[in-house]
This record gives C-alpha cells, sequence and structure tokens, in this order.
C-alpha cells in the first residue's frame, strides 16, 4: 500500500507537468469556476471512469456516482447535487449511465445479505419486481443479467424525469435533457438505451406536475 500511495502522488506530479506543457494557464483557468454542460449520475464502480469514457477534460462534466447509478427520490446526496447542477450550473444534459457486470444490479438478482448495502439494493430489485415477466422469460442468466442492466437504467431516467426539479427547469423553459446509457466493460463503448426525455410529456400524468 506505501508503495501504491507513493505513485499516486508522482502520478499527480506528472499530470500537472503534462497539462501545464500543453497549456501553462490551465489550472488558472480551472480556478476561475464551472460551466459543466453534463451532469453525469453513474456507478462508484471504479471501472467506469466517467470523463475519459467520454474524452471529457476537468470542468466539463459534473458527476455523481452511486452503487448502480440509482436516483432514489429520499436521497438528499444525489437531490442536492441534481439540484445544484440543473440550478446553479445549468446544465443542458443529464445521463444515467450504467454498465453491463454491474455487481449491485447482480446482488439484486439473488437473495444472500451483503449487510447494509442490502437496503440500498432494494431500490433495485423494485426494478426487477416491475419487469419481472420480462427477465424471467429469458433463461439465459448473462442475458437475463445484461437486460436487467439495461432496464435499471431506463427506470433511472424516468425517476430523473419525475423529480421536482427536472420538472421545475422544464416549466421554466430552461433546456435539459436526459438520457440513458449503458457501457461496455469489456468494450468501452457506451450505448444509448433510446430513454430521452426533455419534458415531462412523455410521463403518465399522475407524475406531472403543476407550478
Amino acid at each position: 500500500m506505501a508503495e501504491f500511495y507513493k505513485k499516486i502522488i508522482e502520478n499527480n506530479k506528472k499530470w500537472v507537468e503534462e497539462k501545464l506543457k500543453i497549456n501553462p494557464d490551465f489550472f488558472n483557468n480551472l480556478a476561475e469556476g464551472q460551466q459543466p454542460p453534463l451532469l453525469w449520475i453513474g456507478c462508484s464502480d471504479s471501472r467506469v471512469p466517467a470523463n475519459e469514457i467520454i474524452g471529457a477534460e476537468p470542468g466539463e462534466v459534473f458527476v455523481h456516482r452511486n452503487i448502480a447509478n440509482m436516483v432514489v427520490h429520499s436521497d438528499m446526496n444525489m437531490l442536492s447535487v441534481l439540484d445544484y447542477a440543473v440550478n446553479a450550473l445549468k446544465v443542458q444534459h443529464v445521463i444515467v449511465c450504467g454498465h453491463y457486470g454491474c455487481g449491485g444490479v447482480k446482488a439484486a438478482m439473488g437473495n444472500d445479505s451483503i449487510g447494509i448495502i442490502d437496503n440500498w439494493i432494494r431500490h433495485i430489485k423494485d426494478v426487477y419486481r416491475f419487469h419481472h415477466k420480462e427477465l424471467d422469460a429469458i433463461e439465459d442468466e448473462k442475458s437475463r443479467f445484461n437486460k436487467f442492466v439495461e432496464l435499471n437504467v431506463k427506470e433511472q431516467v424516468i425517476d430523473l424525469a419525475k423529480t421536482s426539479i427536472v420538472q421545475s427547469a422544464w416549466r421554466s423553459g430552461q433546456k435539459l435533457s436526459i438520457h440513458g446509457w449503458v457501457y461496455g466493460l469489456n468494450s468501452g463503448y457506451v450505448t444509448d438505451l433510446g430513454v430521452n426525455f426533455s419534458s415531462n410529456q412523455d410521463l403518465d400524468d399522475v407524475f406531472k406536475l403543476k407550478f
């Protein structure tokens, strides 16, 4: 661990030097503020680094990560990030990005108790409950797992569209689009799952808020 710790400190120094060679004002410019066009809601998995996947520079992506890229309406951490991104930073896009091979989604397919995370995984199990007929009809376990990952992302995008923060932004005429992606660990490519919202018109009436 000591060697690893020293390595990451040295890596930081090298990174700074490389950035300054390209642009001597790189960090001075960053220090002046941020105006990222994108909020990324992704999984905490260490193999899914938001900036690197899309080739973005520091300052271009505002990031929130949790286990299995969940949008839970009682999660004040997620809501605070979303509120700041939408209302202060005025991001124009929010991407919920899941990934194949997600451990949280895999755990939600079983019944083993892991610990306190069981309470978080319950929200993922709700997604399975909503789509159990489609998922149970898939005999191949890997294919069922992959489909569950995709359905989980789609449900989180829909839940994002239901939030008062997003609907208020749409109501005021703010340009804001939300999208669902899935990332392939074994390929490096992202796939747009085709669940995209720029208004609440595609939501059931019961979820459309009146301001």
